[in-house]
């Protein structure tokens, strides 16, 4: 029953930006990992945010600086932030939740995937 549904994807120019967000039904981001992930054709996964229950962050060195993530409790939703975008930004953009029971998000088991938005970064 756990779903994660993303939004916000879409083409834009170099240094623009565009805001994702990630809606959780079944499950609590509140008292849970969450993050984000980014996808192209022939390249390993990568984390690129996270955040965990008590709020704080962190990012890829790719993109620390430009992207922002964030949470709303009460909506039971995730956010990305992603400014001055870039062409090696353009991915598929995942929104990611564990399993549960991780004290470190950086020991979280990745267990539920939505089906991601595309971004494409335009030079």
């Amino acid at each position: 029953q756990v779903q994660l549904v993303e939004s916000g994807g879409g083409s834009v120019q170099a240094a623009g930006s565009l805001a994702l967000s990630c809606v959780a039904s079944g499950y609590g981001v509140s008292t849970n990992c969450m993050a984000w992930f980014r996808q192209t054709a022939g390249k390993e996964r990568e984390k690129v945010a996270q955040i965990e229950v008590d709020g704080s962050t962190s990012y890829s060195d790719s993109v620390k600086g430009r992207f922002t993530i964030s949470k709303d409790n009460t909506k039971n939703t995730l956010y990305l932030q992603m400014n001055k975008l870039k062409p090696e930004d353009t991915a598929m953009y995942i929104c990611a939740a564990e399993l549960g029971g991780s004290w470190f998000c950086d020991e979280a088991n990745w267990g539920y995937w939505g089906q991601g938005t595309q971004v494409t970064v335009s030079s």
